[in-house]
């Protein structure tokens, strides 16, 4: 178990705002799953008994993507534990930029993986190939020194089982830096309403295998709270910071079974 305070906080504010307060090298594990940068308006309708309770929208655009996102990874880096990792969630747009912005802030031998989550679902362009798959970016804040919990990793089916032993084929194989899931199902269960809302599968993993139960865990762009249900049902404390008035809502029901702390502003 680690020495310090299991958190169990959401920060209704700007990460901008709230991450220089925090303190050094108190977080295991930072995975975050900003804006895009896709040049859209991202909408949410947040329904109750079929009524509509709230309507949020927010644009997904930015001039200088590194001018806003570079001073964040940098506080990222310093909120690290020695034997943390970072996780940047991004696609095709802005991730060769990100990954050049990471290699001189940790170091190119930090770099540890770029891990594909590969989906088939949605529309098929027909003037190029159609875009499914986001890119995970892993950096370890000491390359000699890192959680990776191999056995604790899910274990998933061979795709040809018959080349396999029965006994191989039972238990599945580890994944590689290829993940492929589906995205949320529209009417599923586990969907929020979010407009960017990830798959827990994808974040569980991330948490079971890079951090350990007692850990602090990390998102300064909270959104529909994703990483703090994966953190809570795997014993790991969370910090989720958002600054939209619907995330938090979402976010607080979501994890009303664990009973976050809710704070307005950083103080």
């Amino acid at each position: 178990m680690s020495p310090h305070n299991l958190y169990r906080t959401i920060y209704f504010a700007d990460c901008a705002n709230v991450l220089p307060e925090l303190a050094d090298e108190d977080y295991e594990l930072i995975y975050i799953d900003p804006p895009f940068n896709t040049g859209k308006t991202q909408k949410m309708t947040r329904t109750s008994k079929n009524e509509v309770v709230s309507e949020m929208a927010y644009s997904d655009s930015c001039d200088d993507y590194l001018a806003f996102l570079g001073p964040l990874l940098e506080q990222a880096k310093r909120l690290l534990a020695a034997n943390g990792s970072l996780f940047v969630h991004l696609d095709y747009r802005e991730i060769h930029y990100i990954k050049v912005f990471l290699d001189k802030l940790f170091g190119r031998k930090s770099f540890m993986n770029e891990i594909i989550w590969a989906y088939d679902y949605g529309g098929r362009s027909e003037t190029k190939w159609p875009t499914k798959h986001d890119n995970i970016l892993w950096y370890a804040k000491n390359p000699q020194d890192y959680v990776f919990n191999f056995n604790e990793m899910d274990r998933i089916p061979y795709m040809a089982p018959g080349l396999v032993g029965k006994k191989k084929a039972e238990r599945g194989k580890t994944p590689t830096d290829v993940w492929w899931h589906t995205i949320v199902p529209t009417n599923g269960r586990e969907r929020t309403g979010y407009p960017t809302q990830k798959p827990l599968g994808i974040v569980r993993r991330i948490v079971q295998v890079h951090s350990r139960p007692g850990d602090n865990v990390m998102d300064f762009f909270a959104g529909s709270g994703t990483t703090g249900e994966a953190a809570a049902r795997l014993g790991r404390g969370f910090v989720l910071v958002d600054s939209n008035e619907e995330a938090i809502a979402v976010m607080e029901k979501r994890l009303e079974f664990i009973r976050p702390k809710i704070v307005k502003g950083w103080q």
